[in-house]
């Protein structure tokens, strides 16, 4: 109860900041979101707070505060100046299956749209490599961790934190390699100390489909979710070509917004990937820079930004600042 009347109390000043900042018409802003899991609890080895309670909130403030617009329709009014005060999207990457079990149900509670770019060579029963390593971390039955044959380090793993700070070291080791490099190593892992993994962390085509057919957005990922800075101008072509080509083939629609793996520019993608996108007939790329996006910007790198806090103000707060900063990328 009091949190509730906190938030009316709010309510009212936060909205008139968060209007002056993005106003309705030509000066208006875009603030687009970006999610990947959203799980019954929250995630403790991640350390983050992404849990359908957490989710719920933070629609709840998105639908009592901003306009949430399906992206393609507030890609168009970003163009013709129309788009309306505290323009808002919600979106997701990756294809993860709790989108459809879990997130789904709580946007259509509260009548909002969302678009989900999917990376399509890991439904149907596929596991990205990243969760492989969480999910290989969360179970190995170990307190320290000798991985010193394989350049990885020695991590110490008696306490969550400890197992936690292993975990994003290994990430940030493997992350950047060539794929087969990353692969080798993390076949070396899985070997070194094997445990199940699970199969069913990703969407399958009837939940991709679902979606669709819920008016929720599908966006293209590529097939692989490779950092494209790092591959041949073929291999990246193909990548977003054949995702294109399968999500069209499972939804029979045109898939017209894309986003990019990891989404940094000048280090994850580059100039020559946004000209396959257009050549391919995308209307619009996502990035992963943060900031809001407004009339004259590049439709091909779109700023998001993730507000993962459930308490209102600071995420009013969140929401002000990243509608307040001014986009440069190139």
């Amino acid at each position: 109860m009091t949190e509730s009347i906190n938030r009316s109390l709010l309510s009212f000043p936060l909205k008139m900041i968060t209007s002056s900042l993005s106003p309705s018409g030509k000066n208006a802003r875009l603030s687009i979101s970006i999610y990947h899991r959203v799980q019954e609890e929250d995630d403790e080895l991640l350390g983050i707070s992404a849990s359908a309670t957490s989710f719920d909130l933070q629609v709840k403030y998105f639908s009592e505060n901003f306009n949430v617009l399906p992206l393609h329709e507030a890609v168009q009014r970003i163009q013709n100046g129309t788009l309306p005060s505290r323009a808002a999207c919600i979106t997701f990457d990756d294809g993860y299956a709790d989108n459809e079990e879990i997130a789904l149900p709580i946007l259509q509670k509260h009548g909002v749209s969302a678009t989900f770019f999917v990376a399509t060579g890991f439904i149907n029963g596929g596991i990205m490599w990243n969760d492989v390593v969480i999910e290989w971390m969360r179970r190995v039955p170990v307190d320290l961790l000798d991985l010193t044959k394989m350049d990885l380090g020695k991590h110490e793993m008696n306490t969550l934190p400890q197992r936690r700070e292993a975990l994003f070291s290994l990430i940030n080791a493997l992350k950047y390699l060539p794929f087969e490099i990353r692969k080798q190593k993390i076949d070396q892992l899985c070997s070194l100390i094997p445990v199940s993994l699970p199969g069913n962390l990703m969407m399958t085509s009837e939940q991709v489909l679902k979606l669709h057919r819920s008016g929720m957005g599908i966006g293209g990922h590529t097939t692989n979710h490779p950092i494209l800075a790092r591959l041949t101008n073929e291999a990246a072509y193909s990548e977003i070509a054949e995702n294109k080509e399968t999500l069209e083939h499972i939804i029979n629609s045109p898939v017209r917004l894309f986003a990019y793996p990891n989404g940094k520019p000048n280090q994850d993608y580059l100039s020559n990937h946004i000209e396959i996108i257009k050549g391919l007939g995308f209307d619009a790329a996502c990035t992963t820079t943060w900031g809001a996006a407004k009339k004259g910007c590049d439709l091909y790198q779109l700023p998001r930004f993730t507000p993962w806090v459930s308490d209102y103000l600071k995420f009013m707060l969140h929401m002000s600042r990243n509608m307040a900063r001014n986009v440069d990328v190139v």
